[in-house]
């Protein structure tokens, strides 16, 4: 698989010109310290720069993570994210939404799967909805994500869910329930984010090993933003600009999405005919009508 270094100009021109013709919000986050609440690693993850960043770290013998104070029932959750750089062969740094666990949780995932030195992450996908996924999408970046900051979105409200990074869409999971597709609308959700040895499958299924000579591997956080409906005591809370509740890819943002999954989408479930011998789930069909 060639690096994304060798990424065509023609289609890093596209790109530019596809974002250019967008628009482009940026807004004020809260401090890490107001919003995360860091649940395992024994102190291998920190809050640090008086709450502007955060870091997760990896060694030998364990990861670390961290979860959002506030449940969510729909929402634009965006975070800025450095991953690892260099060989990050084995590692995972996941980034989702999920329920309380149980057998019906949903979830929805970011995983950054890393890999040997000059060779691309594979961004893995799912949707997971009432304790079922199997929902995979991956993808390949159009940049090295472990050099710079950039932004990973996940807009869920009753009509879709959008994954995002930089503001372009590079997935779309529409609400089918109609049609007898699950869809999360009823559970309440936490940002969580981790980092973790997958050594096994995480880098060309578990043919290259984490090089635990690097480590500690670490991830860098910033500038988290849940414009979200905050749950609490039973009850949904919404900020009173909500225009994203609304919000579906309009003819541009279309684009956009077709432009990634042409270009840089490695594995679609929906086009999996051997793992699905008796025919595709429903959305397959729905989702691209």
């Amino acid at each position: 698989m060639a690096s994304f270094a060798h990424t065509s100009s023609s289609l890093l021109l596209v790109l530019i010109s596809l974002v250019l013709s967008g628009s482009v919000v940026v807004t004020n986050a809260g401090t890490m310290y107001q919003e995360i609440n860091m649940t395992w690693g024994n102190g291998r993850g920190k809050i640090v720069n008086r709450g502007n960043l955060l870091v997760l770290s990896l060694d030998n013998s364990s990861g670390s993570g961290f979860e959002s104070k506030n449940e969510y029932l729909f929402g634009k959750i965006d975070m800025q994210i450095k991953l690892v750089s260099g060989d990050s062969a084995g590692t995972v740094t996941a980034y989702f939404l999920k329920s309380l666990a149980g057998s019906n949780w949903d979830e929805v995932d970011f995983e950054f799967l890393g890999n040997v030195s000059g060779d691309p992450y594979t961004v893995h996908t799912n949707v997971y909805t009432q304790g079922k996924g199997n929902r995979e999408q991956q993808f390949r970046l159009w940049f090295d994500p472990a050099k710079n900051f950039h932004t990973y979105s996940i807009l869920w409200n009753r009509k879709t869910i959008i994954f995002l990074v930089d503001g372009i869409p590079i997935r779309e999971f529409r609400n089918f329930e109609s049609e007898g597709v699950p869809f999360p609308n009823t559970k309440p959700m936490r940002i969580h984010s981790s980092i973790w040895n997958a050594d096994e499958w995480a880098t060309r299924g578990g043919l290259v090993k984490t090089n635990w000579t690097l480590a500690p591997f670490i991830a860098h956080y910033r500038n988290y933003k849940a414009d979200a409906c905050i749950w609490s005591r039973g009850r949904s809370s919404c900020p009173s600009n909500t225009a994203w509740m609304r919000q579906e890819l309009d003819e541009l943002n279309q684009k956009k999405l077709k432009w990634v999954q042409n270009n840089f989408m490695i594995y679609n479930y929906c086009t999996d005919a051997k793992r699905f011998p008796q025919g595709f789930p429903p959305e397959c069909r729905l989702q691209s009508n």
